[in-house]
């Protein structure tokens, strides 16, 4: 006889879960008393949002489910933006929640949400444990689903009186991965036609992609001379550095890239939807007919012409499909050879970042540091705002798991991101990239980081604004500034507050001997520039953009 607490926790190791992220409640109590003996690592952290970005991050990174427990009502409430951003990036993650006593349902009880209704839209599955004996059925099979086709989040919600019932239940054995192959016949059909090809171009996104799929790309794009795109914040799946890299396939793409793509005769499409913003609000590719034959790629077959009407849809995973078509071979050498050098240069040109602008700090020369110092294996984390553009279009990914950013756009990702990076890679440089409005949705997770001597560097870029809707304001509404204004406190006093390094940058020369001293504290830093409003974009500034409205 084992308590509902003590079933899911053993359910969890079963399926290989080493961390949980939380916060805790007494709606899951018998779960906290489960977890005290077990060797799962617990993180407490300090709003749920955060909690649940942090296991975003996790699924993110490693493929396998985050996990992360909160309490009923507002818990539950707090944690839909990760549940959100995780559903719109297809990343892997269980919410487990802490439900209202069995007897108390229906009855407006204290703290009452109907899951199924709040979380149907934006998770993958939703389901509640009325009887403990099903614990091991339904934990595994929220692995399962989690992880298969186009993965995403489960939540699961826990009715308190079930957690501390005890009942006889089937030991737990963990969920067997469903994969997802490309069949000989499809490999033909694409062989056949990008032999035929003039113009081909490849878009890489979405999730389920590992090292080894990644070194199977870089080995087709090689072999038949392609060029190569990522989609929106998915730019570590392919080597920035490499000859047959084109660009990353998103917000403010490159005219020349856009224009490359629109012109493409074929478009193989490996593992992301091209929703709305790699898509340039479906413009690179018109919908739901392209002018392009398009090759969709996708290990969910529902999202075989979802969107678009492709000339072959493989339902297989980027990982598989990569693995099987690196065995193919061109009859010839394509005649586009030339075409992906040219593509690699134009982006080369494209992100190398401006030296000059407004104000006394200019982040191009930023950019170019850490581009520099970092190693090829540091971790970067952002959430949403003016602010990415700058490590997006300019810093080089070299390697597969070294970005975390939400595709959803969502602000406050990149705080709670590095924790959770940082706890789970301790030996690799973790920076986190925030804007002043971004890093206070969040920011509390910096205590966090304190707590568990997770020694990240959150670059904190404040302008005194939100910078991405003051740049639309002045461009729709001229001069008519309302609710777009901050009024920021002492960021690097901040982070000593928290027991952190903070350091304060007002020119452009004091950025890295900041940093070093930063990365030197062996502490959580936070890394303060203050930059003038002025410079909204790499390009174009906030007068620019309000005189030519």
């Amino acid at each position: 006889m084992k308590t509902g607490g003590q079933l899911i926790v053993e359910a969890l190791e079963a399926n290989g879960t080493d961390r949980i992220f939380c916060v805790p409640g007494e709606s899951y109590l018998a779960v906290l008393d489960a977890l005290h003996d077990s060797a799962i690592r617990t993180i407490v952290c300090r709003q749920e949002g955060g909690a649940a970005m942090m296991a975003d991050c996790q699924g993110r990174l490693t493929g396998k489910p985050g996990i992360c427990f909160v309490t009923r009502g507002p818990g539950a409430t707090n944690a839909s933006a990760g549940i959100h951003i995780a559903m719109q990036d297809s990343v892997p993650l269980i919410l487990f929640i802490g439900q209202v006593a069995s007897h108390a349902k229906e009855r407006e009880a204290f703290q009452e949400v109907d899951y199924k209704r709040f979380f149907g839209d934006i998770a993958k599955w939703v389901v509640e444990i009325d009887d403990a004996a099903r614990i091991p059925e339904f934990v595994t099979r929220a692995f399962a689903v989690a992880t298969s086709g186009r993965p995403g989040p489960v939540v699961i919600s826990l009715p308190e009186d079930m957690l501390t019932s005890e009942v006889e239940a089937p030991e737990a054995l963990p969920h067997t991965p469903v994969e997802t192959r490309p069949g000989e016949a499809e490999l033909d059909a694409l062989e056949m036609l990008l032999s035929n090809a003039k113009r081909p171009f490849v878009i890489l996104g979405g999730t389920r992609w590992n090292e080894e799929a990644v070194a199977h790309m870089r080995a087709i794009a090689e072999t038949w001379s392609l060029p190569v795109g990522c989609s929106f914040r998915r730019q570590m799946l392919f080597d920035h550095l490499h000859p047959n890299y084109a660009g990353d396939v998103g917000i403010g793409i490159n005219p020349k890239l856009a224009e490359r793509i629109k012109q493409a005769d074929v478009v193989l499409l490996i593992g992301g939807r091209l929703g709305e913003m790699p898509s340039s609000d479906y413009t690179l590719l018109k919908s739901p007919y392209p002018d392009q034959a398009l090759v969709h790629v996708h290990a969910d077959a529902g999202e075989l012409g979802r969107v678009y009407r492709p000339t072959i849809a493989i339902n297989a995973s980027p990982a598989a499909f990569v693995e099987a078509f690196a065995k193919r071979k061109p009859a010839v050498r394509p005649s586009w050879a030339a075409e992906a050098e040219k593509a690699h240069a134009a982006y080369l040109e494209w992100s190398r970042p401006p030296q000059t602008g407004p104000g006394a700090v200019q982040m191009g020369p930023i950019i170019d540091y850490l581009g520099k110092v970092l190693p090829e294996d540091a971790i970067l984390t952002n959430g949403a705002g003016n602010y990415a553009t700058w490590v997006h279009r300019f810093y080089r990914n070299r390697r597969f798991g070294t970005q975390a950013a939400p595709t959803s756009g969502s602000m406050g990702y990149g705080t709670p991101a590095a924790v959770a990076a940082k706890s789970l890679f301790p030996d690799r440089t973790v920076v986190a990239f925030a804007g002043d409005g971004c890093f206070l949705m969040n920011g509390q997770e910096f205590a966090t980081a304190v707590q568990y001597d997770l020694p990240i560097i959150v670059i904190v870029i404040n302008n005194g604004i939100y910078g991405t809707i003051r740049m639309h304001q002045e461009r729709e509404y001229p001069s008519r500034v309302v609710a777009t204004d901050l009024k920021n406190p002492d960021f690097a006093a901040l982070a000593r507050a928290y027991g952190g390094h903070g350091e304060t940058v007002e020119k452009t020369a004091d950025f890295a001997p900041a940093f070093e001293r930063a990365r030197a504290s062996g502490k959580p830093a936070i890394v303060e520039i203050r930059l003038d409003p002025e410079a909204i974009t790499p390009t174009r500034t906030l007068t620019q953009i309000r005189d030519r409205s």
